[in-house]
């Protein structure tokens, strides 16, 4: 114990703290690294929330609300394609409408749902390794999400680097016009890697409102989707620098929290912004100047494709 913090459960919370960032952020480092900017994950990761809460109250079952979750962040994610891919809308505007629209839209669902407790979801059962010292408590305690969100981080970076899928979206994502003239569906491919990273996006909104905070109310996601999309520039668009950033905003916030509860003399309003401002200056000296994470970035993000007649 360190002034009444315990580093074992400390680690442990990060851990839980860190998955639906590290859903929406990886999906956006789909979606910039086909060449488009969506600013919208706050709203998808909303929808997700409250689409993942009512499913999972009206079915009774966790696995169908995550999977509901899913499905509604990518329908509100097909939104924006067809706004930005089919009618060349600005991506900033539409991205930004998006999240006003989820926020708005999200409000309205979830009203009769305020006070409701879902249905729990158990931990993976690990037999005796849970019950090893610090390691159990770490490592083998957590519930089935914060395991695939890692390997979904582990998928992502093998399918970015070692398959020809994962080639052609980084080559459309680098010049859309030399994808489209080697015979790539430029369109195509910019869709679906925008409907995966809304469903990433509300997959990670309906881990807040299932088991992070295990309730519905209106505005639960408090702002992790801009984390997210933060996350994606101080990782420089590579996705184990994606899970380590979460690691970093999950810890932060879990520290803070913990202070609070420690009785710590720092104002708990301090505290309570500690996790926004630390991302700001991170994202801030990241996206200084010529530095590495602004060499990184795909060189077509934010511009609409416009096929050659």
């Amino acid at each position: 114990m360190f002034g009444g913090i315990d580093p074992t459960l400390l680690i442990a919370s990060l851990l839980v703290a860190s998955v639906s960032i590290t859903l929406a952020a990886v999906g956006e480092l789909v979606v910039e690294k086909a060449g488009v900017l969506n600013l919208g994950v706050e709203g998808m990761m909303i929808m997700g929330a409250v689409l993942g809460f009512i499913t999972a109250v009206e079915t009774g079952s966790p696995t169908l609300g995550f999977l509901g979750g899913a499905v509604g962040g990518a329908l509100l994610s097909l939104v924006f394609a067809v706004l930005t891919q089919y009618l060349l809308a600005n991506q900033v505007a539409a991205g930004l409408a998006l999240t006003l629209f989820g926020l708005g839209l999200s409000s309205l669902l979830g009203q009769g749902y305020v006070g409701i407790k879902p249905p729990v979801m158990g931990d993976v059962p690990f037999g005796p390794l849970a019950d090893l010292p610090v390691l159990g408590t770490v490592l083998f305690s957590h519930d089935p999400l914060v395991y695939l969100s890692v390997l979904i981080v582990a998928g992502i970076w093998l399918a970015l680097r070692r398959t020809r899928a994962g080639l052609i979206l980084r080559a459309v994502g680098e010049s859309h016009d030399a994808a489209h003239a080697l015979g790539y569906k430029v369109r195509r491919i910019r869709v679906m890697a925008i409907l995966f990273g809304g469903a990433l996006a509300g997959l990670g909104g309906a881990y807040v409102s299932l088991i992070r905070v295990p309730q519905w109310t209106d505005g639960i996601t408090a702002g992790a989707g801009w984390i997210a999309l933060a996350i994606v520039v101080f990782a420089s668009w590579r996705p184990w620098r994606v899970l380590l950033g979460a690691w970093l905003f999950g810890g932060i916030s879990v520290l803070q929290l913990n202070l609070q509860a420690a009785g710590s003399a720092i104002p708990v309003e301090y505290l309570s912004m500690s996790p926004y401002l630390i991302t700001i200056l991170v994202l801030v000296i990241m996206s200084s100047g010529r530095g590495r994470a602004a060499l990184n970035a795909p060189a077509c993000l934010g511009q609409n494709f416009h096929a050659a007649r």
